[in-house]
């Protein structure tokens, strides 16, 4: 499972941002999040939904070390 190093970047550059609320981050994140789901269809590879779960996750993380709570409770909504 490898994730898309053009999508973490893209996710990498959002989170380095130092004008931008963190709130803003946040919105960005999740918008990537729900993108690249709603790219997934009934056709989809399962390495291409294991990739997504892979990225999913890491967005999360990220949104872990902008705002804790937040981020912390995703990951473990994931998890379940």
């Amino acid at each position: 499972m490898q994730m898309n190093l053009e999508l973490k970047e893209k996710i990498d550059k959002i989170v380095s941002y130092k004008t931008v609320k963190d709130t803003e981050k946040i919105d960005r994140l999740l918008e990537l999040n729900a993108n690249q789901y709603c790219n997934l269809g009934t056709d989809s590879y399962k390495y291409e939904r294991e990739d997504a779960e892979v990225t999913s996750r890491y967005i999360y993380r990220c949104i872990r070390t902008i705002d804790y709570y937040l981020g912390s409770l995703l990951l473990k909504y994931r998890e379940e």
